[in-house]
């Protein structure tokens, strides 16, 4: 498949909640591969069906070396009280600030062939795993910054070079 062109802040696609995927078709097989082949590129730990134009609940990682994908995922479990981490989004170039997250994540979800998948971990996996559902849920990752650090995000935003 390919590598796609990441969605950028502002287009709907991002704030839109994603479906459930309820079969596994040629599409979904297209969607995972392409998944995969966008999270391979450097600098990705993650890539979220929306961000590659796809309102379905899938998502793609790339954490530690380890590549891989899931479908339907749900946080099912997080632990520790939320701390600030400095969090970035392809979504959202050029921009970086500490947002709220629980520092260890569990998601479980499916593979392509039906079978139950469970991630899980801490640092920048559980990271991932709540940032990349927040983007099935659509939400991007500066609705989690505080009310003035989400001023000042807004405002890089606006005067970025790509909004």
């Amino acid at each position: 498949m390919t590598a796609r062109e990441i969605r950028l802040f502002g287009d709907p696609v991002l704030r839109t909640v994603c479906a459930e995927i309820t079969a596994i078709d040629d599409g979904v097989r297209a969607l995972v591969a392409d998944l995969v082949d966008s999270v391979e590129l450097p600098g990705r730990a993650g890539v979220a069906a929306p961000q590659i134009g796809v309102a379905q609940r899938a998502f793609s990682y790339n954490i530690d070396g380890v590549i891989g994908y899931v479908i339907n995922p749900v946080l099912v479990e997080v632990r520790g009280e939320p701390v600030p981490t400095g969090e970035g989004c392809l979504s959202v170039p050029g921009i970086w600030h500490d947002a709220l997250r629980h520092p260890w994540a569990r998601v479980e979800g499916i593979d392509l062939d039906g079978e139950p998948v469970v991630l899980e971990g801490e640092g920048l996996m559980a990271q991932a795993l709540q940032h990349e559902t927040d983007h099935l849920d659509g939400m991007v990752y500066l609705s989690r910054l505080d009310p003035e650090t989400r001023r000042t995000a807004m405002r890089e935003v606006r005067e970025s070079n790509w909004f």
